[in-house]
């Protein structure tokens, strides 16, 4: 049975996305080796599976030779590359840190795989902050417009991505890369804008119901996808994409943060004071982003199962899970 088990690996198995791409392996019963590389340990318990065969390795993914050594080894069918100091507001706080790992990491990653002649599949993961600030008119942005990324976060995005173009050009070897939009869900932490909102609220309620919420610019519009349905588009790019093509993964509609913080307060019934920190503004953020997924949805008949309301009803059940 195990010759005809998938083998993927996971960078940055750690983090919220690579859990739930694990439990859609699962509960899809696709029977999986999957090994996690992350230079945190899982918070998640990793036993708890019947399809997916999981292990994990500590690694630091700048580590040239360590890298090389595992893939060698475990001859990935399929490579998730998730793992990325994703956070926009750390790359303006330490844009050195943040570009260097994001783009050396990936370099490793595609140095090994060249270096062995090796046959995996990657799934390279960007970002709508590739796009920059879009004109109301080019909304939805579809994936042949023009990017202007605005952090220093955005800027590693599309070095990763013109990469990912010249090793598969140059190399041949096989990438499918996503522009992936804000995506939400349980188990994000509150380091993200949503779960922030959602881990305050959910203090506020058990408190009584009344108390002052912390924010930044509450007037940016942003295309939020639950994160159960990007691992399904995530699966579906790295079984059947086309190498060397990109896709947005994305919801197609846009919501302001203060509209979010408004179905919050609803779904919790709760009336809340709001500060905005200063602290937490950033320098030209972009606006508003509202993504086209129309061609993941035309080619791999990828449809939307959460709604943002779900999403948000999901996180605060979470949240209040870990408040007890």
């Amino acid at each position: 049975m195990e010759q005809q088990m998938k083998k993927f690996m996971i960078t940055g198995c750690s983090g919220f996305v690579s859990r739930h791409f694990l439990e859609y392996l699962e509960n899809h019963h696709i029977e999986s080796l999957v090994k996690g590389l992350d230079i945190n340990y899982p918070e998640f318990k990793q036993g708890n599976y019947r399809y997916v065969k999981f292990e994990f390795e500590k690694i630091d993914l700048l580590d040239k030779e360590n890298i090389e050594n595992i893939l060698y080894k475990f001859q990935p069918d399929y490579i998730l590359h998730l793992a990325s100091y994703s956070s926009v507001a750390f790359s303006w706080k330490s844009p050195i840190i943040s570009f260097q790992n994001n783009t050396n990491i990936y370099l490793n990653l595609l140095e090994a795989l060249r270096k062995y002649n090796l046959s995996a599949r990657i799934l390279s993961i960007g970002s709508s902050e590739e796009y920059g600030n879009i004109e109301m008119k080019d909304l939805p942005v579809t994936e042949d417009h023009s990017l202007k990324p605005g952090s220093p976060y955005a800027v590693a995005r599309v070095a990763q991505e013109l990469l990912s173009q010249i090793y598969t050009n140059g190399y041949g070897l096989d990438i499918v890369m996503t522009r992936s939009f804000n995506h939400i869900g349980p188990f994000q932490k509150d380091i993200f804008v949503v779960p922030s909102f959602v881990k305050q609220l959910v203090e506020i309620k058990k408190k009584g119901g009344s108390g002052v919420l912390v924010a930044g610019d509450l007037d940016i519009v942003r295309d939020f996808t639950d994160v159960r349905d990007v691992v399904s588009a995530y699966y579906l790019l790295l079984t059947q994409g086309r190498k060397g093509e990109i896709y947005n993964v994305c919801s197609n509609k846009g919501f302001s943060l203060k509209q979010i913080i408004d179905k919050l307060c609803n779904i919790l019934n709760i009336d809340v004071d709001i500060k905005i920190d200063p602290r937490l503004l950033r320098p030209n953020d972009n606006r508003i982003i509202i993504g086209s997924s129309e061609k993941l949805k035309a080619n791999y008949a990828w449809e939307l199962i959460y709604t943002i309301d779900k999403s948000l009803d999901d996180m605060i059940m979470y949240w209040q899970s870990q408040n007890q």
